[in-house]
């Protein structure tokens, strides 16, 4: 187990390298490849006032004119120690890891990356749970209950959750709990460590409109799984050696029909921190989504750079935790 947790943990490190490398090469080889050049690029950290020395001088502090690769090499020094950056007459020491700075604001990206990553996380966190124990759940008695009108009520229910947008179902939820019905005054973030009440409370209509979308296509994957896994030799084999039903269901049937579920779920929640985008929007939460947003219209390179590593940091992670449950659900894939 310990070998194979290595091998998945020296994985993941290669993946986010690899990841790295992609994404500065599409946001500066790429660029220089179209005709851009580093002058160009060193002017939007300039700003409006940009003339030939403050332009030259920000193309040599951050490295422009140097070689793709030696300002790849850097760009990975400054993740992992730092960086010193030279704007003014002073240097400014860039933290550990080290995204650079906003091309707008011209503050450090990291930190305000971390004000926001709780709240695209306390967001998917709580939209998951919903998800997956009410999808999973619905999935099952309709498996149980094939052709009945339980089970064609609870797929039709998730045929119009799969088929619904997020943003209309959030709208909507929005304009019937905070406006016409007002339920709620506003939906705002507060932080847990303050006041884990209301933190649950504000975070219960973008959970629900989120987890809504989710929860239909759990339940539509769960039910497959337990149809295809309940028709097995040993499920019959289980029952006539006189099992409980619920333990054939639950510790024979689901454990199997669970794979492919853990699989989409590391996925859909390693994304969803990092791009829940249309949930944020809607309910004007500033999560990293909403921020992701606004500098793509500002094209603040800097900022488009640390969010799109770090969603690729969290979908790697989740992923990695999705090998190791796997280990533990089927002893069989530590030794594929």
């Amino acid at each position: 187990m310990a070998a194979y947790i290595i091998r998945r943990v020296f994985g993941a490190v290669l993946l986010l390298l690899v990841v790295s490398a992609v994404t500065f090469a599409i946001f500066f080889l790429v660029p220089r490849l179209g005709g851009q050049t580093a002058d160009q690029l060193a002017t939007q950290y300039v700003g409006k006032d940009a003339n030939p020395e403050s332009i030259a001088a920000v193309k040599q502090n951050l490295g422009l004119d140097q070689p793709i690769a030696v300002q790849y090499w850097d760009y990975i020094k400054g993740l992992v120690v730092g960086a010193d950056y030279k704007f003014g007459p002073e240097a400014t020491h860039c933290g550990a890891p080290c995204f650079g700075y906003s091309f707008k604001s011209h503050v450090e990206v990291w930190p305000q990356l971390t004000e926001r990553i709780p709240v695209s996380f306390s967001l998917a966190i709580g939209a998951a749970v919903i998800w997956v124990i009410t999808g999973v759940t619905i999935g099952v008695i309709s498996a149980l209950r094939k052709g009945s009108p339980i089970d064609r009520i609870s797929m039709f229910i998730a045929l119009a959750g799969v088929s619904l947008p997020i943003f209309f179902t959030g709208q909507l939820l929005n304009a019937i709990f905070v406006y016409e019905v007002p339920v709620w005054d506003s939906i705002e973030y507060v932080p847990f460590i303050e006041n884990p009440a209301d933190w649950a409370w504000h975070l219960i209509l973008p959970w629900v409109s989120l987890a809504f979308l989710f929860s239909a296509l759990y339940a539509r994957l769960t039910r497959a799984g337990m149809l295809e896994t309940m028709g097995e030799d040993y499920i019959r084999t289980a029952r006539a050696k006189g099992l409980k039903e619920t333990t054939v269901v639950t510790k024979h049937g689901l454990r199997a029909a669970l794979t492919p579920i853990v699989t989409i779920f590391g996925m859909d929640f390693g994304t969803l921190v990092g791009t829940a985008v249309l949930t944020e929007t809607v309910f004007s939460l500033q999560g990293i989504g909403a921020y992701a947003v606004q500098s793509i219209k500002d094209n603040d390179l800097p900022i488009v750079m640390g969010v799109t590593l770090v969603a690729a940091f969290f979908i790697v992670f989740c992923n990695l935790v999705v090998d190791l449950v796997y280990a533990a659900i089927d002893p069989r894939v530590r030794y594929s």
